[in-house]
């Protein structure tokens, strides 16, 4: 079955926070979505099949930059390329908001984000020291210019 991407809606919250919590160790809460979806200045996008949520992407638009909030696929359907199809889509809505870059965190030890993000063009410019709450793990800075 065809995967579609759409923009998130509030009746998809249910489904998001169950893949929140099965992928960080620190899920945001559903009042932290509930926010983004009412920020002008941010976008989320969901991976739907047939009628199931089974991905999302979000990022917020800063002036001509978007920074990646989060990016995450459910484990029943991780390894089928809705991650790059989330964040193919993800890059082209910037591209239509005139982002000129894109930038995002991710954890030193999550070699399988990384490499996706390099994929798309994405390059290491810098590490945030112990950033992450749960364990203190070092994040590296990846930013991407937009043609």
């Amino acid at each position: 079955m065809a995967v579609a991407v759409e923009p998130m809606q509030l009746k998809d919250l249910p489904e998001i926070l169950i893949i929140e919590r099965l992928s960080f160790p620190i899920p945001w809460s559903k009042q932290a979505f509930l926010h983004e979806l009412n920020n002008e200045f941010a976008l989320y996008l969901v991976a739907r099949e047939n009628l199931a949520v089974c991905g999302y992407i979000g990022m917020w638009l800063i002036v001509d930059e978007g920074h990646i909030t989060n990016l995450a696929v459910h484990p029943a359907y991780r390894r089928r390329g809705i991650g790059r199809l989330l964040l193919k889509s993800l890059i082209q809505a910037g591209k239509r908001y005139g982002l000129r870059r894109l930038t995002l965190e991710v954890r030193r030890s999550n070699l399988a984000a990384q490499k996706l993000y390099m994929e798309f063009g994405f390059t290491t410019v810098g590490v945030r020291s112990r950033y992450y709450l749960d364990n203190h793990e070092d994040a590296l800075i990846m930013w991407k210019e937009l043609e």
